[in-house]
């Protein structure tokens, strides 16, 4: 006789357990018991912090707007009177910038980029420039950028490194070849700084490098991630150039952004009749933006100031040199201030960044 094994019992006990916070058959789901961490449901958790975050940009901007009404009336005016077509020209180049910048931040590290929410993140970065000097909000939300599409720390923090030396490389290699090509260099030497003045620079510069090496040196904790950083930065950098698509993005993008920068402002220029060629307010551009550079001033305002000397040098007229500095600002910065604050709003409240 054939054995016969026995069905299960029919009842309760034959129920499948379901996974609780009582049961042994399984972990508790969280949240799901009265003995879970109670955390609201909504979609808003967390919503004073979120709010902040985003409303912060949209504030700023609107108190910069208010505090800066003269300036931004009189660039306004003037541009309502210029050639309109020479400043859409201008506001496509402005555009043209933000992609050649994506192209750099993409070619500074091997990992892929979505192309879309990088560019978006280099048009709301434009709104972060205008509270932190030097560049610094820019690489702030590229940084928060990086970490949110799950790069670790010290590459992200090598990339934005490789994107500066990038930046300012191809930028003082496309000055040096206007200074080689372009006769107007010998007016430059009226901007140069008085050598009494380069002295103490020179000394408080050589100072802050030999005060960084000497806490490099001693100071363990803080050489132990620097070292660290700088290692990941070489692998990454070496990883890049092993790669051609990657070079041509870095290289291409730092070589095409002081280029762009310089043909919008001499559109603006021949919106207003400057009266001054392409060459010349290039030039004006890049020896402006290096000497500028060094002095940290939200919103590029030691620029502009060295902008518009620059220009008046290279033989202007200053209420005209002003114009030109004014329109290219209110079309590079100012136009796209509210829509870049929104834009990175919008990225703090989706998580992108």
């Amino acid at each position: 006789m054939s054995s016969v094994s026995p069905l299960p019992p029919l009842g309760p006990a034959a129920a499948p357990p379901c996974p609780g916070p009582g049961t042994a058959a399984g972990p508790a789901v969280p949240g799901s018991g009265a003995h879970a961490p109670a955390r609201p449901s909504s979609p808003l958790y967390g919503r004073p912090a979120r709010l902040a975050l985003c409303l912060a940009p949209v504030l700023l901007a609107g108190g910069w707007a208010v505090t800066n009404r003269p300036v931004l009336y009189e660039g306004v005016r003037r541009l309502l009177a210029a050639d309109p077509w020479w400043l859409l020209a201008g506001a496509g180049l402005t555009c043209l910038n933000w992609v050649a910048a994506a192209c750099v931040r993409q070619g500074a590290l091997p990992d892929p980029l979505p192309p879309g929410r990088l560019l978006a993140s280099q048009f709301a970065a434009g709104a972060a420039n205008h509270v932190l000097p030097g560049a610094l909000g820019a690489h702030a939300v590229t940084l928060r950028f990086l970490r949110a599409r799950g790069v670790p720390l010290d590459r992200a923090t090598a990339s934005i490194g490789l994107y500066s030396l990038a930046k300012s490389s191809a930028k003082t290699l496309v000055l040096l070849v206007f200074l080689a090509v372009s006769p107007a260099w010998r007016r430059l030497g009226d901007l140069v700084p008085d050598g009494r003045l380069l002295v103490p620079a020179a000394a408080v510069t050589g100072g802050v490098l030999a005060l960084a090496g000497v806490l490099l040196t001693v100071v363990r904790p803080l050489r132990r991630p620097v070292t660290g950083l700088l290692r990941s930065a070489l692998a990454d950098a070496r990883a890049v150039h092993a790669r051609p698509c990657r070079v041509a993005a870095l290289w291409g993008g730092a070589v095409a952004m002081p280029l762009v920068q310089a043909s919008t402002l001499a559109c603006v220029g021949t919106s207003l009749g400057l009266g001054l060629p392409w060459e010349q307010v290039a030039l004006a551009h890049l020896a402006a933006g290096t000497a500028g550079g060094a002095v940290p001033a939200p919103g590029g305002l030691a620029v502009d100031a060295a902008l518009v000397w620059t220009l008046i040098v290279f033989g202007a007229a200053p209420p005209m040199a002003t114009a030109t500095v004014i329109g290219f600002r209110v079309l590079t910065d100012w136009l796209p201030l509210l829509p870049g604050a929104l834009t990175l709003s919008a990225m703090f409240r989706g998580g992108a960044l």
